[in-house]
């Protein structure tokens, strides 16, 4: 991936060896939970009706971060490769979904994206790395803990440059969901008691359409730059095959539950992202109005 053609974003705080920010304290990290027990937990967060993100940081050591005053991200080492390639691919986010948004006499507002380690405490509560990246409305920024892309290559064989690109891509599509309003009517639902999980449900076909708008990113930034290198392409499909919920659940319980799917099935996550990249179209990225996902 030719990332270094890209414009780096000012939008990234480097919060790693700071703790979790909001002044309280860090439960453990919750490094011993890997990303296959990260299905697990939220499969019980749902069937008990609770928020993930708690239950994670219950699993962690039962504490819950005290409220305080975020500690200053500390400036980024400009020579920090991690840093760089996240800044790059976040600015050129911010430059794709700018021209988008302008296209329809709208403007854009980027998020902001924080690096952590160990745990951080959001608008949208505690977590620890174990949860993976997300994305928080309440505060609109993205958050990643490096060790995720570890785990990608190493546990689930999904390596690549551009395969990490597409997380971040996808996170970013959360943000865009919330300007929009999709996001809000979403979580109306859910006050309303409607079922969002199982396959086809309001939960899948948000992450979904997460993926159509990593493609949108990527095809944008294909036609702008000329950013993918051989192979790049294939590095993304994997990343998205390998976190589907069927994979994740036959990895974590050794069958598959699609009563309990949250993010769509491997074949899903592909596809939507494939569709995103060569369609490159917001509205070739409709999945609640699909019929087929």
């Amino acid at each position: 991936m030719r990332w270094d053609r890209l414009r780096r974003s000012s939008n990234v705080s480097d919060r790693r060896g700071q703790g979790a920010s909001g002044g309280g304290r860090i439960p453990g990290g919750g490094k011993g939970l890997g990303l296959t027990g990260i299905v697990v937990v939220l499969l019980i967060a749902w069937a008990m009706g609770k928020n993930p993100l708690e239950l994670l940081a219950l699993l962690d050591g039962g504490g819950t971060s005290a409220p305080g005053t975020s500690a200053p991200a500390r400036t980024s080492n400009p020579n920090d490769p991690a840093i760089a390639f996240i800044e790059a691919v976040l600015g050129d986010t911010e430059d794709a979904w700018t021209e988008i948004f302008a296209a329809s006499n709208a403007r854009y507002e980027p998020p902001q994206l924080d690096v952590f380690e160990g745990g951080v405490t959001t608008a949208c509560g505690y977590a620890s790395s174990a949860v993976g990246p997300f994305y928080c409305p309440g505060d609109r920024k993205v958050y990643i803990d490096l060790q995720f892309f570890r785990e990608l290559e190493t546990r689930f064989r999904a390596a690549g440059d551009f395969a990490q690109a597409y997380v971040i891509a996808h996170e970013v599509g959360h943000h865009i969901q919330t300007l929009t309003g999709v996001s809000a009517r979403v979580n109306a639902a859910r006050q309303r008691g409607e079922q969002l999980k199982g396959d086809g449900g309001l939960l899948v076909r948000q992450e979904l359409q997460a993926d159509c708008y990593a493609g949108i990113w990527a095809h944008s930034a294909q036609r702008r730059f000329d950013i993918l290198e051989p192979g790049d392409l294939e590095e993304a499909l994997n990343a998205a095959s390998a976190i589907g919920d069927d994979r994740l659940q036959k990895q974590a319980q050794g069958r598959v539950v699609p009563d309990s799917f949250s993010h769509g099935t491997s074949e899903q996550r592909v596809r939507w992202f494939r569709r995103g990249f060569e369609q490159g179209s917001v509205d070739a990225c409709d999945t609640f109005a699909a019929t087929r996902l």
